[in-house]
């Protein structure tokens, strides 16, 4: 089977979930290409669609896989190769993007949600609606002894560090509200987690004493499901999918977005440190076992196709 994935191509990188479920899914047997789009906002998308049917023109693809909605609606403005729409969560969420998602969404072959409330509010329920979450690198994110990746790291090892789920300047994440909280606690830095590889993260989650989140909106955050894969424990505002895979995992917890809730939980983390087995929570994220699922939809999409040819 051969696919053709559609995605941004805006930033000097490919979005690290798109490219390592496409790795996943080569590991699985598919034969991947990829079209990346090159233009912001609906005028600068439609802009790759002559580009993307001199592409298709010199391969079979089976299928395209597009990630977010304007990718989606950009490849079912062709007709000859169906069109399996990833739905992320902004696509469907912000308003400028709602109308295109949904009007992708009907058109397509076949849709994927990495949330469970994302189907219903697009409010199309003649296609098929699956439900499969990014998942996360199980070769890169596990557990290694907090004294040693503190060693490794250079940390001192009488600092207090509690990760930040993202980059300051992301308005989304509400920096604000982690630094101020984090600035009461004695000894205690907030470590900013831009500009690492997937590595180095591994090395700061197992090194922190806590991982924190504190956005207004997620849809499902993968640096959780890497937290836990390192038993890093956690404090996070009520987002996306997070008290759904944090479930009763021991030394994590929802909070509000009141400071002292928050400072609440986190001195009971770092008061009872570094017990619990959040490995467990999350071995159906795995990479290679969303992979096998996303290799589902691609094969049960062409069944589909092949079976309403003969009707």
């Amino acid at each position: 089977m051969q696919v053709l994935i559609l995605a941004s191509g805006n930033r000097s990188y490919l979005s690290p979930f798109v490219k390592e479920q496409a790795e996943s899914l080569v590991r699985k047997g598919i034969l991947i290409e990829f079209f990346l789009i090159k233009g912001k906002g609906i005028s600068g998308y439609l802009k790759n669609y002559f580009s993307l049917l001199k592409k298709i023109k010199h391969k079979e693809y089976d299928l395209i896989h597009a990630h977010y909605g304007l990718s989606g609606l950009l490849a079912v403005m062709q007709i000859s190769i169906p069109v399996v729409i990833t739905f992320h969560g902004s696509d469907i969420n912000m308003k400028k993007n709602y109308i295109f998602s949904r009007l992708a969404s009907s058109l397509s072959a076949n849709n994927i949600f990495v949330h469970e409330n994302l189907p219903s509010k697009l409010k199309i329920y003649k296609r098929s609606q699956n439900i499969i979450p990014c998942g996360f690198d199980n070769n890169v994110f596990f557990h290694i002894p907090q004294k040693k990746a503190k060693k490794i790291l250079g940390w001192n090892k009488d600092t207090r560090h509690i990760a930040f789920s993202s980059a300051f300047n992301n308005k989304v994440k509400n920096a604000p509200l982690a630094q101020s909280v984090t600035s009461k606690i004695p000894n205690c830095k907030l470590v900013e987690l831009k500009g690492y590889d997937k590595k180095q993260v591994n090395l700061i989650l197992n090194a922190s004493d806590l991982l924190l989140v504190t956005s207004f909106s997620e849809t499902g955050p993968i640096i959780v499901k890497e937290a836990l894969a390192c038993d890093c424990p956690i404090v996070s505002t009520d987002v996306g999918d997070v008290a759904q895979i944090i479930g009763n995992v021991p030394n994590t917890f929802i909070s509000s977005y009141d400071p002292k809730d928050i400072r609440t939980k986190i001195d009971l983390i770092l008061s009872n440190p570094r017990k619990m087995n959040g490995r467990k929570a999350v071995n159906n994220f795995e990479l290679d076992k969303i992979a096998s699922r996303v290799k589902n939809v691609y094969m049960n999409t062409l069944k589909i196709l092949k079976n309403e040819s003969f009707i």
